[in-house]
């Protein structure tokens, strides 16, 4: 692996190592965890944690969790286990691939589910093996979804970040497995398009599927500078941890 650096998340309160010339995590990951209705004494599984951002950005925010990671690349996996220990937060980290779950996750069900899978389906990789392995598909969408939703207990919640023209796909690995399906589309600056969607699914039920307003990360109508512009709501959730509640703001 390369250079490693240091990063902070939540407004500094989290320091994280992660590759300085590979893959890192960022603001996606931070809301996914933001979106992930866990509470104290609960099981959560993320799948392909890398170096653990999302999942210790949810163990920052909701104390006592059972937090469980799986990666297959081992040096992002030990990244996890130290940015773990750094941190304070409890967190078990087995390193091997989610289409063939090691033997100590076997039996394993968890009350949640978290997972940001690659989002590029081809091009040219990255040079560097890590970041082309994060951020290119090569284990297809729905065997993400299917390992996520077998490890779930009934009634459990699957959360995931996606690219929005991948929604279809997503919709479909859940149909007839996952209902009340919350879907958040995430948009850069007002009246823009969406460019990733969070959604939400519960297995085993059969509500209907809900699409909230876009929740809106720039407040600037257009990008004219470098720095930082983001909305309220979006700083209150990237710097100041708070969870985004996908379960009160309805389209009307």
């Amino acid at each position: 692996m390369t250079e490693i650096r240091q990063d902070g998340f939540l407004d500094g309160r989290l320091r994280i190592a992660q590759p300085a010339r590979g893959y890192r995590s960022g603001a996606d990951a931070v809301m996914l965890a933001a979106a992930c209705p866990a509470r104290p004494g609960q099981a959560v599984l993320e799948l392909g944690c890398g170096a653990g951002v999302a999942s210790l950005c949810l163990g920052w925010r909701v104390p006592g969790l059972a937090l469980t990671g799986i990666e297959r690349q081992p040096d992002y996996a030990e990244l996890a286990r130290a940015n773990a220990a750094t941190n304070g937060i409890a967190m078990s980290v087995l390193t091997g691939d989610l289409a063939a779950p090691p033997e100590a996750m076997r039996g394993s069900s968890f009350h949640h589910v978290l997972m940001n899978p690659p989002y590029f389906l081809g091009g040219t990789p990255a040079p560097d093996a890590g970041r082309a392995g994060a951020r290119r598909e090569d284990t297809p969408l729905l065997l993400w979804i299917d390992a996520g939703l077998r490890r779930l207990r009934p009634g459990g919640w699957l959360t995931l970040i996606q690219r929005a023209d991948r929604l279809d796909d997503v919709i479909h690995a859940l149909r007839g497995r996952a209902g009340a399906i919350t879907i958040l589309p995430i948009a850069a600056r007002q009246g823009h398009p969406a460019g990733r969607v969070l959604v939400a699914a519960r297995k085993g039920v059969r509500s209907p599927l809900r699409l909230l307003a876009p929740f809106v990360t720039h407040a600037a109508p257009v990008h004219r500078q470098d720095g930082e512009d983001l909305t309220q709501e979006a700083a209150d959730v990237l710097r100041g941890g708070r969870q985004i509640n996908l379960w009160i703001k309805k389209v009307s």
